[in-house]
């Protein structure tokens, strides 16, 4: 399977495919009838020597200052260089490579004025897995991820930095090692390699990507929680989600539901009403709060789509009309404002999972489970601290979900006068991803505990779940450092090992 680059819209999955390495990406067999027009319409006004923005003009707060015609080209060297101010940690591969392929799409629209080589180059590069070292911070998401696509262009014209077994180097030895010369620029096509979105595209579908294992994941830990503290499996009924449609919340019913179907421990005391009247919000209430974060995932991907087939270069080429006009596509206020819902609704995941797993270790409200799920309490402490490492996790997730995009910053001497601040929003919400598949953990890690101490067996579902937690961590029989458990729990949760579960 390849996917196709031509300027035609990309799909979400289709980011994540080529991100992952699941498959390449191939330029479009018409790639040169497309981008052929607005090419000769950037040359004719170099050629005229007409005043247009980007082409025969400085950049930014610079933009009315002119460029002589002889100058056009040195003028997109110097903006790469100028503009690779980035600095940090590198951004990681995946990422890297869905920049490469975002990047590449939107230039192959036709809109932008450059030769189909430079859309070319930079699928050599993705597909040869020549990625170029890109800081993590820098950019303020206006005027494009612009310090980091100047970081992601260098190698095009052999300079900056490619990574190495994880190390950065200078990419000329590594380019011209692998067969590779670098291309030259011609008038705007610097400019274009900068403006632009792609950066916090990148980010934003791989967090969609992540966002949705993590939902799977928490769906699972609720079922096998609700067994573990002999919950009711009644509010989890079809009929119940008919009366208040929201797709999510049906979605994450159903797959509690399904989990729980044939569970003896649920049977047990289905009809029991001095057992227990009703459960806690956060068991009752999971498939309204866990299904809002599906919403909002969904919500997140209409929005990316709709960005994986627009022009967001600048200035825009029209050839058609024969025009080049400078607007504000680059700009990242809807990706930004998006980012930081998914951040707000990722935070809640992990708030909601910590609650469940506070009620496992409690010995007042467990239903009968040992204290903090030891075998000896007392002389034993079994999962006690791992809420407490959950609750500062979602702590910290709760401060970092403030959200980025109200947080304009004016840049390039008030021309640039307000920004989305949607890179910094993409970078917060990488980190509570990372931190939620650990809360999760938690909890999956104390139900399959918990689940074990009942005198019945699971359900068929929640048993596989717990299998799958077991094929990790072993049976807590005497205290030992949980932490390795968590992390390796964690890692199967950002594998899909519990979305796979839940769709057999």
């Amino acid at each position: 399977m390849t996917v196709v680059v031509d300027g035609s819209p990309l799909t979400v999955d289709d980011v994540v495919d080529v991100a992952l390495g699941r498959t390449d990406a191939v330029p479009g067999d018409h790639l040169d009838e497309r981008m052929e027009p607005a090419r000769a319409l950037v040359e004719r006004i170099v050629a005229n020597d007409e005043t247009v923005y980007g082409i025969t003009t400085g950049f930014g707060a610079l933009a009315n200052t002119r460029i002589r015609r002889e100058q056009a080209t040195d003028l997109q060297y110097d903006l790469l260089r100028s503009h690779a101010a980035g600095v940090g940690s590198h951004l990681d591969p995946e990422i890297v490579r869905a920049m490469l392929l975002c990047r590449a799409r939107t230039l192959a629209q036709g809109h932008s004025g450059v030769r189909p080589e430079i859309v070319r180059y930079l699928l050599t590069l993705l597909n040869r897995n020549l990625l170029p070292a890109v800081p993590s911070q820098g950019s303020v998401g206006a005027s494009g991820d612009l310090a980091p696509f100047a970081h992601l262009a260098l190698p095009v014209i052999g300079e900056g930095e490619i990574l190495v077994d994880g190390e950065a180097v200078p990419s000329g030895p590594v380019l011209r090692a692998a067969g590779i010369e670098p291309l030259g620029l011609l008038p705007k096509e610097g400019l274009s390699l900068l403006n632009g979105t792609e950066g916090m595209l990148a980010h934003g579908c791989l967090a969609i990507h992540k966002a949705r294992l993590l939902v799977d994941a928490t769906d699972a830990a609720t079922a096998l929680s609700v067994e573990a503290l002999m919950a009711s499996s009644r509010p989890f009924e079809q009929r119940i989600h008919d009366l208040r449609p929201h797709p999510g919340q049906a979605v994450s019913a159903a797959r509690i539901r399904t989990m729980l179907e044939g569970s003896p421990i649920s049977a047990s005391h289905h009809d029991d009403f001095v057992h227990k009247v009703q459960d806690a919000y956060s068991l009752r209430c999971a498939p309204q709060v866990h299904g809002a974060v599906r919403d909002t995932i969904a919500h997140a991907t209409d929005v990316f789509t709709r960005e994986l087939g627009s022009v967001v270069d600048n200035p825009i080429v029209f050839p058609e009309d024969g025009d080049v006009v400078s607007g504000g596509n680059f700009h990242g206020q809807p990706l930004a404002f998006v980012l930081d819902f998914l951040a707000i609704a990722v935070t809640e995941l992990g708030s909601i999972s910590e609650r469940r797993t506070d009620r496992m270790l409690d010995p007042d409200r467990s239903s009968g489970l040992t204290p903090f799920l030891a075998t000896t309490p007392g002389v034993s402490s079994g999962y006690m601290i791992t809420q407490y490492t959950a609750a500062a996790i979602v702590a910290e997730n709760k401060v970092l979900s403030h959200p980025a995009s109200v947080e304009s910053i004016p840049t390039s001497g008030l021309q640039e006068d307000h920004v989305s601040m949607g890179w910094g929003a993409a970078r917060k919400l990488d980190t509570i991803l990372t931190n939620t598949a650990r809360v999760i953990a938690v909890e999956l890690m104390c139900a399959a505990q918990g689940v074990e101490q009942r005198s019945m067996g699971p359900a068929a579902g929640t048993g596989a779940v717990r299998d799958v937690v077991r094929s990790v961590c072993r049976p807590l029989t005497v205290d030992r450092p949980p932490g390795p458990d968590i992390a390796r729990i964690a890692e199967l949760i950002e594998s899909g090992a519990f979305t796979d579960i839940e769709e057999a």
